[in-house]
This record gives structure tokens, sequence and C-alpha cells, in this order.
């Protein structure tokens, strides 16, 4: 069972039907999990020395030697996989899980920090770079990327400490992934195709996407693909958010630099250094929220599918969900809406919680007295800087948070959606799923 407290989180519905509606939502983000598993998804595109993806076959015996490097959230099943399918010589695995190990022999497995770098996740990246500039002309580099890289895969152009304050001001801001990743790239000597760039080899990298929309260039901030973003378009993020002032100055130092036309840019897609590389995206949120809603149909529910693309300030999002479900309402005949996507935050307070839960916990309210059941999950198992996956509530959540005293409120205005669900055994808990495609919604009715 994906969910550690599964038993508990049914039991919390006050109904037996609101307690059978809290189970098969569990089962639902149980079966999309299946759906998009990391080791799986690549062991399913190896056939006796071939990979075949969906717009080429790959014939590994035209290459002398092959390598790996893996980086990000999902990288451990990933990698597991080319060990157990490729004649490998040597490997370099970066993760944040601190109990995962490789079986191979010449694979090394390194543990960094997310989303924070640290030390480690910087002599982890010299260690990739060290074998993507030794690896041969008819050698292949096979990356492995996945959401979480950009922490994980770490080369910054300033001093550590500058980089994690800059960082941490980038994740706190609001600004969205696309937006974080654009300056990340351009304070990095391994972000935005440089990984690509520092390879004498050819290069396949195997993606699963955790950014809406399923742009190459920004998960893990794109090290082996074209960077089409540039020091200005950094800059200009900085701006937005009001950061310019509070970033270290030798970050600033570095974007204004490039801004102003005193630093090469990041690799164009015109550069001839991505002749050899092909870069092939394995599994998305779509793919997630489609086995999903597979799922709820073999349950005996109406499906529809709102969104793969949710975006925007969570509280606010969990509103927009309900709505659109009061619409559906009046116009289709459907059981369960299902959505996906990645919300944000503008941490303001100094609580413990993440994107879903805050999500769930801004519709509490929205959903008392009604015979539904909401819950957001974080499909990394890993929400925001809390050790629970996300939330779930129901139309007697709001009545059972009186009871104990809870003002939604003041919970909201200090970010602290954890402790909310804490006192209301509302968590969900999985630990490291060992997978990461942005989040999933879902109300049954």
């Amino acid at each position: 069972m994906l969910f550690k407290n599964y038993e508990k989180i049914v039991k919390n519905g006050t109904t037996p039907e609101i307690r059978k509606k809290r189970g098969d939502v569990l089962k639902l983000f149980s079966a999309a999990i299946e759906a998009v598993d990391s080791y799986n998804l690549v062991k399913s595109l190896i056939r006796v020395n071939k990979i075949i993806l969906k717009d080429t076959i790959l014939d590994l015996d035209r290459y002398n030697d092959i390598f790996v490097a893996g980086f990000g959230k999902a990288s451990v099943g990933m990698t597991q996989a080319v060990c157990d399918s490729v004649n490998l010589v040597k490997g370099i695995l970066i993760t944040n899980n601190e109990n995962a190990q490789v079986r191979h022999n010449q694979v090394e497995t390194i543990r960094g920090s997310h989303p924070i770098p640290d030390i480690n996740c910087i002599k982890g990246t010299d260690k990739i770079l060290d074998l993507a500039k030794n690896c041969k002309k008819n050698d292949l580099l096979i990356v492995l990327i996945s959401g979480g890289g950009s922490s994980l895969l770490c080369k910054p152009k300033i001093k550590l400490e500058a980089f994690q304050q800059t960082s941490d001001l980038l994740l706190k801001s609001g600004a969205n992934i696309r937006e974080i990743n654009t300056v990340r790239k351009h304070l990095s000597y391994v972000k935005a195709g440089q990984l690509a760039k520092a390879a004498n080899c050819s290069v396949l990298s195997l993606i699963i996407s955790d950014i809406i929309g399923d742009p190459m260039e920004s998960i893990a901030s794109g090290p082996t693909y074209p960077d089409s973003t540039t020091y200005s378009d950094a800059y200009d993020v900085l701006q937005r958010y009001d950061l310019t002032k509070r970033i270290p100055a030798e970050a600033l130092k570095v974007i204004k630099d490039g801004a102003d036309g005193l630093l090469k840019d990041t690799p164009k897609k015109e550069d001839i250094i991505f002749e050899n590389v092909h870069n092939s995206i394995i599994a998305t949120n779509t793919d997630a929220c489609e086995a999903a809603a597979f799922k709820a149909r073999e349950l005996g529910y109406s499906v529809h599918i709102l969104t793969t693309s949710l975006s925007g300030e969570a509280k606010e999002m969990g509103k927009y969900i309900v709505n659109k479900t009061r619409l559906l309402e009046k116009n289709k005949d459907v059981d369960v809406i299902i959505a996906g996507g990645e919300t944000t935050v503008k941490v303001k307070g100094d609580g413990i919680g993440g994107r879903n839960q805050e999500l769930i916990m801004g519709v509490v309210k929205n959903l008392n007295r009604k015979n539904a059941v909401f819950s957001s999950f974080a499909t990394d198992g890993i929400d925001g800087n809390s050790g629970a996956a996300g939330a779930i509530a129901d139309g007697n959540s709001y009545s059972r948070a009186l009871e104990k005293n809870l003002n939604v409120e003041k919970f909201l205005s200090n970010n602290n959606s954890y402790e909310f669900f804490r006192k209301l055994d509302d968590l969900l808990f999985t630990g490291d799923t060992g997978t990461n495609v942005m989040d999933i919604q879902i109300i049954i009715q």
C-alpha cells in the first residue's frame, strides 16, 4: 500500500459513504504513481541491446562503451533499470534519497540535498562532469533526468552559500519553476545544455517531467537541452519578484554582467554540440492523471480530467477547482474530477507545510456540509518543507476543525497547513515514491 496511514485516513470519514470516497481517492493516487514508476518506465524501453523510444530506436551495439549519469527524485529507479538492462562501464548517481543504493559495482551513489543544494551535490556534479569529459567519441552517455535535478546537479558560478541563499529566496518568492530555473541556469556551469557541451560522446537523456507543459529546457534546468532563456530573462525574474536587493551581491553581479553582454550566454539551439544529443520525455503528469481516471472508471465512477496544467497560488487554486466542479455539476454527470499541475505558495509565515496541504486548507470552508472528498497529493511523496505528501478534506472537516478550536485563516496566514491537518489526522504519508510528475488533485462528489 502506497499510503502508510491509509486506514487512519479512511476511518476519519464520519459516514460510510465518506469513508468509501476517502479510500477510493487514495486508490486513484496509488494507480497514478504506479503508472509513472521510474524503474518500470525505463526498463520497458530496453529490448535486447536496443532502447525503443517514441521517435527513434537506439542500437546500443553501435557504441564502444556505455556510461550512465542520473540525478533527480526519480533517478534511483531509472538508474537501476539501466544497470539491470545494459552493459555499463561506469556511472554516477546523485540522489536525495538517504536510503537508496543502486546495485551495480561500477555505479557510485552520492547523496545530496534538496531543494537547497549542499557540498555533496557539487562533488557529485564534478564527478558527472569528469565522466562526461572522459567519454570517447564512439561512447554513449545515458543521462537520467527528473525533477529535483536543479538542486542535485549543481556547480554554481558563485560560492555555494550565496547560491543557497539565492535558491531559498527564489523558492519562497512565489515564482514558478520555469522562472526559478531561468535564474539557476544562469548561475550554473552545468545546467542549460552545459552538461551536453562537456560530453565528448553521444548523449541520450531520458526525462521524467515535473513541469507544466513538459519543457525539456526547464526540467532539472535542462542540462542536456539548448536554452532559449537569457541573462536578461533571469534579471527580469529577479526584478519581477523584488529580489534584486535581497539576493547576495555576487549572484546579482553574475546576472547583471550577463545581461550587459559581459558574459557568454548559455548554449542555444543552433549550437553544433546538440547534433549527437537525443532528449526524450518518458513520463508526465498527464500520464499519471490518465491512470487515475482509468482506475476511477474501473471503480464505477464517471470521470472528468479538468486540467493537467494547474498553476497559481495554491490556496486560490483549490477554490478554482471547487468552482469548476460546480459548473460541471450543472452540465455533466461527473462523479470524479481530476486535476494536475504545480501551484505556488508565496511564503509569508514561518509554519510547516506545502502547496498541496495549503491548497486543501484553502477550501475547507468551501467544502463544509458538502457530500464530497477533496485531496491534493505531491507525486514525489514530499510536500514543501513537511514530511507529508499532501492532505485530504471532506464536508465535515470544517466542523471537526471548529471542535478542535482550529482557525483556518490563522493557519493559512502563517503557512502552517501541516500543523492544521496534523491536528485533524488528515495528512497523507507515503515517504519517497521514487518518481516525480508534479501534483494531482482529486474530488469525488
